[in-house]
């Protein structure tokens, strides 16, 4: 009797010191594992234009693109979901995109829908894109076709909202470089209409 009391109180001893340590071994394990997954290039939008090219058809969920311009400015580019087309496009929903340049001012784009073309590193957003800038321009269009790999936008049609200065309407924008310098410029064309307001003071 005594004999088998001393073997469950050795067995319960061993127990003590190797149930903690296993447990460590498996938070160890888990630490590992979640370290190895980057978040930012699980599913980027170069692995969807890939999987388009493969003519690949189901569902990416929560695609990322993040990359830089020649210039050093920052293209980040984010979806709820997007589905590649055998043709090699791929169809994007709620697509968020922000221009960061080098001088600390940025642009961002949201639409309810975007299209992707394999290898033409540039997206079409439509179906209501918003344009804000943090110079002061809010901004709506029907249809806007941006790059992914440098700072440029052109919209397709008529852009409407609010600028600095005040009410504006336009035939036509286009975002691009300032030839042979840094800034970012952002040109009305098309009938250019614009609603003076006087800023208060």
């Amino acid at each position: 009797m005594a004999r088998s009391q001393g073997l469950y109180s050795s067995v319960i001893a061993w127990l003590k010191i190797l149930l903690p340590v296993v447990a460590l071994g498996l938070l160890s394990t888990i630490f590992l594992f979640s370290r190895s997954s980057d978040p930012v290039n699980e599913v980027p939008f170069a692995d969807a234009l890939q999987r388009a090219g493969d003519a690949v058809t189901e569902m990416v969920s929560a695609p990322y693109y993040a990359g830089t311009t020649e210039r050093g400015d920052m293209v980040t580019m984010t979806a709820r979901s997007a589905l590649p087309k055998p043709s090699g496009e791929i169809e994007a929903e709620e697509v968020s995109a922000r221009l960061q340049m080098q001088d600390g001012s940025e642009i961002r784009l949201k639409a309810e829908r975007a299209t992707l073309q394999d290898g033409d590193q540039q997206v079409t957003l439509r179906d209501g894109v918003q344009i804000e800038s943090s110079t002061g321009y809010v901004l709506t269009t029907q249809t806007l076709v941006s790059g992914i790999d440098r700072i440029e936008a052109e919209s397709e049609g008529a852009v409407r909202g609010q600028g600095p200065l005040g009410t504006l309407e336009a035939g036509k924008m286009r975002i691009e470089t300032v030839p042979g310098g840094e800034d970012i410029q952002m040109l009305f064309t098309g009938g250019v209409k614009l609603l003076y307001l006087p800023q208060n003071k």
